[in-house]
């Protein structure tokens, strides 16, 4: 094993020692991998690392994606012990609204359902977690008992938290299990029999996508979280509450959640009524 694969393997132990999630875990893998290949053997140093950080704007990387590429290469350099090759962020100017082509609307939703219905585990899949918010990885604690007592404990990020299920839902899972004979533990699982992975989520709601007239664009498993944190935040209207929910330690985090259309937001710009030049008020002024 190189130096550099071995260095790898430990800063995963370290990770996984610290109990970051799965998903987590082979994201840093996945990240700190790239930017190893880059180096090429070569000594890590501040500029290498300023270099990379170039390197992946070039390649056409979306500002989120870079910094969530470099917080990883950042964390393995700390753990090395080399915080002084660290590299800060891009600044990103936080958008007021969501582009429309990356908002899963609630009509947009319901087609996935509907081409989803001769996929019955998908379509539970997708409905349970459009209605909780979880996270894919969280649907482990889907179990016929938690769903039973109506309540859900996930413990996710170092965090517990009970994820309280609507009647209507527990209606339908119960009912589920009983269609497909589950007589006790998760309720989703592969052929192997363990918990689905987020990329056999992602592909077949890929491929619901024409059936359903959805632009692919807007659809993958966190595009539902978002679609109940925005529906969520329409009734309640208390961010605080939904982080909560959501299991966000920070409510800026949330606040990425709930960010609606642009076209949602021009109607808020028309509401304010401040556009008086040309309008019969402005004239008869």
């Amino acid at each position: 094993m190189s130096c550099e694969n071995h260095a790898l393997a430990r800063f995963v132990a370290h990770l996984e020692q610290e109990e970051r999630s799965r998903c987590t875990v082979e994201k840093y893998r996945r990240d700190v991998a790239c930017f190893l290949a880059f180096a090429g053997g070569r000594e890590v140093t501040k500029a290498l690392v300023m270099d990379y950080k170039a390197h992946l704007q070039e390649r056409g990387y979306a500002v989120r994606s870079v910094n969530s590429m470099l917080a990883a290469v950042n964390s393995y350099l700390a753990f090395s012990g080399r915080e002084d090759c660290r590299v800060k962020a891009l600044r990103l100017q936080q958008s007021p609204y969501l582009p429309a082509e990356r908002e899963l609307t609630r009509e947009e939703f319901r087609r996935l359902l509907q081409a989803a219905r001769r996929r019955p585990r998908l379509q539970m899949v997708l409905q349970t977690i459009a209605a909780t918010g979880i996270r894919i990885s969280e649907l482990q604690y889907f179990t016929l008992e938690a769903v039973r007592r109506g309540e859900v404990g996930i413990h996710a990020k170092g965090k517990y938290r009970v994820i309280l299920l609507a009647p209507d839902l527990r209606r339908l899972l119960l009912s589920y299990a009983a269609d497909l004979g589950i007589g006790k533990g998760p309720l989703f699982v592969g052929r192997s029999g363990r918990p689905l992975h987020r990329s056999t989520v992602w592909r077949a709601m890929k491929n619901l996508c024409a059936a359903a007239g959805v632009d692919p664009r807007k659809v993958f498993p966190h595009s539902l979280r978002k679609l109940f944190a925005r529906c969520f935040y329409a009734v309640d209207k208390d961010i605080a509450r939904l982080a909560d929910v959501l299991g966000h330690s920070s409510i800026n985090t949330t606040r990425i959640y709930i960010m609606t259309s642009g076209e949602e937001h021009r109607r808020c710009l028309r509401r304010t009524g401040l556009v008086l030049l040309g309008s019969k008020k402005a004239a008869a002024t």
